[in-house]
């Protein structure tokens, strides 16, 4: 059942997402021929006035085709004056720019709810919330497990570090294990048991670790006012480090391991939904926020592409030659498919090895 749940999840936000686009140019008169969800041909196909709504064959997003996006489209006389490069710059921004504002509107509503709703976690439990698939934690813990003691150490805010003191052999590698186990006691269905695990080193938090996380018991009531800013805050913070993390794609490798592609987001989505309804919703939330951030970065064919040449319209006063926007789409179109292929080779490195964290 997750995985149909994780399905719709991006279902919709792709839905939605041409929704901004296709509502958009309705409303400044541009003519819409089709609203597909997915590419490819369309398979299922209804006609309703002048657009063709459908379902294609290609479940990677989807697409709502606008008369005249080529500048050189030959269109009968009746329509030609409602073609999209006919249009005042205002009209083709407002028009490119309500699909990712769709997307952001989403993920601040998700987010915005689930602090007002919900709470803001306050206090961390000793039930695990989460084990990692392919830890060490993942051969002895379950969700749910109560840890009692690290070596000895209660404290839940100072077992990290105690986790951290069994060190590799010499200078640390990625997934290297420690020279020493951990001993844990934990609690399981009343019982309580006591397990010798060996940390390893994790390179992306450069410290030892087991895999598991603890949850959180209690919540913080957020006044709808506060939670607005808390959660434009955060989709601030998440928005900046998006940025620099495509920065480092160029000159860091580690960064390049790091990627997740479409099908990391969708099984991070489906685990979410076997874990829990706000774990799902935080999920989704962050999905559709990344959506919009990667959309408007400023190159062709992305939404921000199609912006900044917009922009660049109104600033040199006149239009942009179309051979020029082509050239510098083919630079983004193959830029956007390296990103994708990347990800998709890291994501079936993740599945065929240790899962995704």
């Amino acid at each position: 059942m997750s995985w149909v749940l994780a399905a719709v999840g991006f279902m919709l936000l792709i839905v939605f997402h041409e929704l901004g686009h296709f509502a958009a140019a309705k409303a400044v008169g541009m003519r819409v021929e089709k609203f597909s969800l997915f590419f490819g041909q369309m398979w299922a196909r209804t006609t309703r006035g002048e657009t063709t709504y459908g379902i294609g064959w290609i479940p990677l997003g989807g697409y709502v085709k606008i008369s005249g996006m080529n500048p050189y489209e030959e269109l009968p006389d009746e329509v030609a004056h409602r073609a999209y490069y006919k249009q005042p710059v205002w009209k083709r921004i407002v028009v490119i720019a309500a699909g990712p504002a769709v997307n952001l509107l989403i993920a601040f509503v998700l987010i915005w709810g689930l602090l007002v709703f919900q709470g803001q976690s306050d206090t961390v439990t000793r039930a695990i919330d989460e084990v990692e698939p392919g830890t060490p934690a993942a051969q002895v813990l379950q969700r749910g497990d109560r840890i009692l003691s690290v070596d000895g150490v209660t404290s839940v805010a100072k077992m990290p570090e105690q986790i951290d003191s069994h060190r590799c052999a010499g200078t640390p590698e990625p997934n290297c294990e420690a020279t020493t186990p951990a001993t844990i006691r934990y609690e399981r269905d009343g019982q309580v048991h006591t397990a010798k695990i060996t940390p390893i080193y994790d390179e992306r938090v450069e410290r030892n670790r087991l895999g598991f996380a603890f949850g959180f018991t209690d919540y913080e009531p957020v006044a709808p006012g506060t939670a607005v800013v808390k959660s434009l805050d955060g989709m601030w913070q998440v928005t900046r480090l998006t940025g620099e993390t495509i920065g480092k794609l160029f000159y860091d490798s580690q960064a390049r391991k790091d990627v997740s592609g479409v099908v990391g987001s969708y099984e991070r989505a489906q685990q979410s939904f076997e874990m829990s309804t706000v774990k799902a919703v935080e999920i989704i939330a962050l999905i559709s926020l990344s959506l919009a951030v990667i959309n408007l970065f400023p190159f062709l064919p992305l939404d921000g592409g199609h912006i900044f040449w917009a922009l660049a319209e109104k600033v040199r006063g006149r239009p942009i030659s179309f051979a020029v926007m082509e050239r510098a789409g083919f630079v983004g179109f193959a830029l956007v498919a390296i990103l994708f292929l990347i990800g998709l080779n890291n994501d079936v490195a993740r599945l065929t090895t240790d899962g995704f964290r």
